[in-house]
């Protein structure tokens, strides 16, 4: 299904660079989150604004946001693929980027569950991302490695349960491409209005 871009102008559709430690939501929906920071205050957004997907708590990057409940299903739904770097704890290896690229059984919901096949590689330089709010263990404790795993599913944290369950934990994860929509050079809680999402 493909939603036509004059249809979509009218609406509001944006590119955020979600900041570590913030929900990606706008309602708190808990006495336990009392305490969270959520979207709304990172920017000034139209009334029925709504995150496309999530990103956890500790993780950043890349999140798009809409005010079309449609768009936000089309591109939920769609299977678009969703890329991301991950900074691992070790030098990750070849043997473990070819289980995670076939996929590896992860915990979801209580039960196991089997990653589909991805696109996973070793970065040969370190990404050029802002610092982030809350500092990573630096290289005294050991060495650490980047790859990048694109998905086209997007379960509960599971680019971290992939990444432990091949025994290389995650220690930043920031998401830098929703389908054709980049992050690029964004700073660390900017926001962009798109026209529309290609």
């Amino acid at each position: 299904m493909e939603i036509s871009p004059e249809k979509q102008m009218l609406h509001k559709h944006f590119a955020l660079y979600k900041p570590y430690g913030y929900l990606s939501q706008f309602v708190n929906n808990g006495q336990k989150q009392n305490s969270k920071k959520l979207l709304g205050e990172l920017h000034d957004f139209p009334e029925g604004t709504m995150a496309i997907g999530r990103l956890d708590e500790k993780s950043e990057g890349l999140l798009l946001l809409t005010t079309d409940g449609k768009t936000s299903n089309h591109i939920c739904s769609s299977g678009i693929e969703k890329e991301y770097y991950a900074q691992v704890d070790g030098d990750i290896t070849t043997e473990a980027i070819e289980k995670l690229a076939k996929g590896v059984e992860i915990g979801f919901d209580g039960k196991k569950y089997g990653t589909a096949p991805c696109m996973v590689f070793k970065l040969e330089n370190v990404p050029k991302f802002p610092e982030r709010s809350k500092k990573i263990r630096d290289d005294r404790h050991g060495p650490t490695s980047w790859v990048s795993i694109t998905l086209q599913e997007g379960k509960f944290r599971q680019v971290r349960k992939m990444t432990s369950a091949v025994g290389f934990p995650t220690l930043r994860l920031v998401r830098i491409r929703v389908g054709n929509t980049y992050l690029k050079d964004m700073e660390i809680g900017e926001v962009k209005e798109l026209d529309f999402f290609k």
